[in-house]
């Protein structure tokens, strides 16, 4: 029985394949990453799906049309967003988070809205049966009979389906079900999840299928499987969220066809997953009033500026080392920050306890939040209360200078669209910045100065 098959070693993290066991991969240098797997001799000699195609010789490329690269709207606003601007023919996206987070929920949505316009859709699902999708489905609303459902899990029988049936549009879930039966190993495996793969990219390249694939992760955050995983797909969105909140944040970390830069917000009901289109107000909501150590910052994710709550907690500390704490936010970098206001602002922070927290358990990592990191701790520090109306950005240097910052037009203008009276914000961002009716625009260089505003308008209240 074992005429026809060999065992090879698969590096976990990468794919490198090897004759025998090594302790450390020669391609990623991870350390104990090689797993044996049993597999045919002969694998490799699977054609391609339809019909063969003759060898074609290289193209000039100003003669290349652009034109067939049309996209379909899943009429999902976040998504299109993040995808950037609808899904194309022939992609292949690979949809990451973790168990129970709506990566099912927001693909069975994605069917709905496209099968609705008579588009045949093929869901494929190797975990749930037809009754487990029927019930899911029924909490989302009603769907047409362009949808067709399969239970499977064999890659032969689903090629044969899919070139019968021929969809627009594939849902395969997950990709950890799926198994070739020429390939010893247990469906999961490295070598499973990466010849499962390669088949759909082959279906989807070849007869210009747009597919979905779902893909488990590890404990670390990343896809289960290889690396090579996400080198081979055109797309990888990353669904990320916290059980005890009830918003989802959808991040493109690959995309062959649009920007990384920008995020999908939804939140999870009982009808399914809803767009967040104003992610500002949903984060502010909630906010306290005429507390001091809170200030009210503007981040951007690709084009789109998002306002969030940094509150700190400043206190005398009753241990030799003073304790630091960040959440949703660098660590280091709060230890930095609190470093540049002892030294250029005369703060005697050395013996405080510090806790800073991005409210609402967002995670804002870009350096234009600095200005509001540095007022909240000042505000707390000082219990100076900073007026709730007032909107802060910009980032602070080791001199204590502020920084400009892109896009700072937009981030006014998000200020201003929610009810905000004014933005403290640098100085050298005064040549981008149009004046707006009915906001106070303060011009800050150094955090000194944004301190003197702070203590300014905290006493005018």
């Amino acid at each position: 029985m074992l005429k026809n098959k060999k065992i090879v070693y698969f590096c976990k993290e990468c794919g490198y394949e090897s004759s025998k066991w090594m302790g450390q991969c020669p391609g990623c240098r991870s350390w104990n990453s090689f797993t044996e797997e049993t597999i045919s001799a002969d694998r490799g000699k699977r054609s391609e799906p339809g019909q063969k195609r003759e060898t074609q010789g290289p193209s000039v490329l100003k003669n290349i049309s652009l034109e067939q690269d049309k996209r379909i709207s899943s009429e999902i606003g976040e998504l299109d967003r993040v995808l950037g601007g609808g899904i194309v023919a022939g992609s292949l996206v690979l949809v990451g988070g973790d168990p129970g987070i709506g990566k099912s929920t927001l693909l069975l949505q994605v069917c709905r809205n496209i099968s609705a316009r008579n588009i045949p859709v093929l869901y494929i699902s190797g975990e749930e049966s037809l009754r487990q999708i029927k019930m899911r489905a029924d909490r989302i609303g009603e769907f047409s009979d362009s949808l067709k459902l399969l239970c499977e899990t064999n890659l032969d029988t689903i090629r044969s389906v899919i070139e019968r049936e021929k969809p627009v549009i594939v849902v395969i879930d997950s990709i950890q079900t799926m198994f070739d039966a020429d390939i010893g190993s247990a469906p999961g495996s490295v070598s499973q999840v990466r010849e499962a793969t390669g088949v759909l990219m082959q279906i989807a390249k070849g007869l210009g299928i747009m597919i979905f694939i779902v893909g488990h992760v590890t404990k670390e955050g990343s896809v289960a499987g290889p690396r090579v995983l996400e080198h081979m797909v055109d797309t990888v969105l990353y669904f990320e969220g916290d059980r005890n909140v009830s918003y989802r944040i959808l991040r493109a970390v690959k995309n062959r066809f649009g920007s990384t830069n920008e995020i999908g917000v939804f939140e999870m009901a009982g009808t399914g997953l809803q767009e967040v289109k104003n992610p500002s107000e949903y984060m502010l909501d909630g906010r306290p009033q005429n507390a001091s150590g809170s200030a009210v910052a503007c981040s951007m994710n690709g084009t789109r500026p998002i306002l969030v709550e940094i509150q700190a907690l400043v206190c005398h500390s009753n241990l030799g080392i003073p304790r630091r704490t960040a959440v949703g936010t660098d660590y280091n970098r709060v230890n930095m920050l609190m470093a540049v206001l002892e030294r250029k602002a005369g703060m005697h922070l050395g013996e405080s306890d510090a806790y800073v927290n991005i409210a609402g358990g967002m995670k804002m990592t870009e350096p234009a939040i600095d200005l509001g990191i540095c007022l909240s701790i000042a505000s707390s520090f000082r219990d100076r209360v900073i007026p709730d109306d007032i909107v802060v950005f910009g980032e602070v240097g080791l001199s204590g200078e502020v920084r400009s910052v892109s896009m700072a037009q937009q981030r006014v203008l998000e200020a201003g669209k929610l009810g905000f009276k004014g933005v403290i914000l640098p100085s050298v961002c005064k040549r981008t910045v149009k004046e707006t009716m009915g906001l106070r625009l303060y011009y800050v260089s150094h955090v000194r100065e944004a301190l003197k505003v702070m203590d300014d308008l905290a006493g005018t209240r």
